[in-house]
């Protein structure tokens, strides 16, 4: 898009949108996982739940992943009830315990997976792949986009026969670095003794600008 236009007492601006992207490898990974027990007894099962968590967290401090990586989500009882006949009859309860697991060294999430569910953990809700340093690449974008923005600006000016000021009169970003790009990964609701392989893939980093170029005769 360009537009092209004078205001009254200004110079005459040509205003194009130029967009740039980075594909990038993820560095770190962030696992949503848990531990949920069910009992009838909710002492019971509330202990039993806290005893598998805490196995899982020295698990994976063990695996390599530092103690302040390891965060409580969520932290749920649920009363259970079967519906028979008609009638609702209390079966037991639910406790659920997710942990927030991030991993810095993205080649050990299979390996962390695999020590959280060997050692109790039975949920895994979310897997996300990010960069660490998303706002080095958001600049390399930015770059693009900017470089292309320009290269538009002096296309039109070269096809119209006017002289561009390669100098821009105001720029504005469309997106900005505060918001690092997130790859999700997968969602399951159980896991079985053998995790599957994790492939983050490439994510795609993106800028996007508005620029204006003043134009002569």
């Amino acid at each position: 898009m360009y537009q092209a236009y004078r205001q009254d007492g200004a110079d005459r601006q040509i205003r194009v949108q130029g967009s740039g992207s980075v594909k990038v490898k993820p560095d770190t990974a962030v696992i949503q996982l848990g531990v949920v027990t069910e009992g009838t007894n909710l002492t019971s099962v509330q202990n039993e739940n806290a005893s598998i968590v805490s196995r899982v967290k020295s698990r994976l401090m063990a695996a390599g992943v530092e103690e302040e990586n390891i965060q409580t989500s969520d932290y749920s009882v649920y009363p259970q009830y079967d519906y028979v006949d008609g009638k609702q009859e209390f079966r037991g309860y639910q406790v659920s315990h997710m942990l927030t697991v991030t991993v810095e060294d993205i080649e050990q999430t299979g390996a962390v997976i695999d020590a959280a569910v060997q050692s109790g953990a039975n949920r895994v809700t979310n897997i996300e792949f990010t960069v660490s340093q998303s706002y080095y690449y958001y600049q390399k974008a930015l770059q693009i986009a900017l470089g292309q923005a320009l290269a538009t600006a002096q296309t039109i000016a070269n096809t119209m026969n006017v002289k561009l000021d390669r100098k821009p009169f105001r720029i504005v970003e469309e997106k900005g670095p505060d918001v690092p790009p997130v790859q999700p990964y997968a969602k399951t609701q159980a896991l079985s003794e053998s995790a599957v392989p994790i492939e983050p893939g490439l994510m795609e980093i993106e800028a996007r600008v508005d620029v204006w170029f003043p134009f002569y005769p």
